[in-house]
C-alpha cells in the first residue's frame, strides 16, 4: 500500500484550531457517555484481572502522543507481573523489517499472557482504561495508535508523519486487518489518516470498530 504522493494541502491556522476544537467536544462527548456506559463492566474486569493473577490491576507504559509528546497510557493488565519487553522489542524489530517472528507480532501465545489477558487481548477489552487518557486529552477516540519509543528507531522519515495527531483507540489500522496488515502497510493508513481525517470519517471508524472486533473474535 502505498502512501499518495501528492503534498499535504496547506491549512490555515484557524482552521486547524476550529478542527482541534470539534475534535476535542467530539472526543469528550462520546467518550464521557462510553466511559459511563463501560464503568460497571471495567469494574468487573479489575476484579477478574486481580484475582486471576497477582500483580496491580492496571499496566501502564510510557507512549509517544501528538507531536511525540510522552505520556503514561493505561490498560488493563494482561501479562504476569514485572515481565520484561525483551520479546516485544524482538517482535518489533522483526515486524518493521518485513520478517514476523514466528505467531506475529502480537501474538497470543505470548507465555507472558496470563489466562484473563489472552480474553483481553483478543477482544481488545484490555484497552479500555484508555478512555481516561482520551477524556485527560492525551488520545482521541479515532487517530493512529500511540507509538512505543523504541519502535521510532525502525520508522522510515515518512512514518512521522503519523505524529501529527493524536493517537486513537481506534482507527484506519484496527478496522482494516490489525496484525495481518503489515508495518508499512500500518503506517501509510495512518498516514492516510492523517491527511484526510474529519469528523465524519472518525464517526465511521468507530462504526466499524465493534465489527471488527466481532471478526477477530471469531476467528482469533
Amino acid at each position: 500500500m502505498e502512501v499518495p504522493s501528492h503534498s499535504i494541502e496547506a491549512c490555515l491556522p484557524s482552521d486547524r484550531r476550529r478542527e482541534g476544537f470539534r475534535q476535542r467536544i467530539f472526543d469528550l462527548v462520546i467518550g464521557a457517555g462510553a466511559t459511563i456506559a463501560f464503568l460497571p463492566l471495567m469494574a468487573f474486569l479489575a476484579l477478574v484481572v486481580r484475582l486471576d493473577s497477582s500483580g496491580p490491576v492496571f499496566f501502564r507504559q510510557e507512549r509517544l502522543g501528538r507531536n511525540g509528546v510522552p505520556f503514561q497510557i493505561w490498560k488493563f493488565r494482561s501479562m504476569r507481573h514485572n515481565s520484561d519487553d525483551q520479546q516485544h522489542r524482538t517482535a518489533a524489530s522483526a515486524w518493521f523489517a518485513a520478517q514476523p517472528a514466528e505467531g506475529g507480532y502480537k501474538t497470543l501465545a505470548d507465555p507472558r499472557i496470563t489466562r484473563v489477558g489472552r480474553f483481553l487481548r483478543k477482544t481488545s477489552l484490555d484497552e479500555l482504561p484508555q478512555l481516561f487518557n482520551v477524556l485527560r486529552g492525551e488520545m482521541s477516540l479515532v487517530g493512529p495508535r500511540p507509538g512505543i519509543r523504541y519502535e521510532l528507531d525502525h520508522y522510515q522519515p515518512w512514518y512521522f508523519e503519523r505524529q501529527r495527531v493524536k493517537p486513537g483507540m481506534t482507527g484506519l489500522w484496527q478496522v482494516s486487518g490489525r496484525e495481518r496488515v503489515s508495518a508499512k502497510d500500518m503506517m501509510a493508513l495512518d498516514v492516510r489518516y492523517v491527511r484526510e481525517r474529519t469528523l465524519w470519517l472518525d464517526f465511521r471508524i468507530l462504526l466499524l470498530t465493534l465489527p471488527a472486533l466481532l471478526g477477530r473474535t471469531r476467528h482469533g
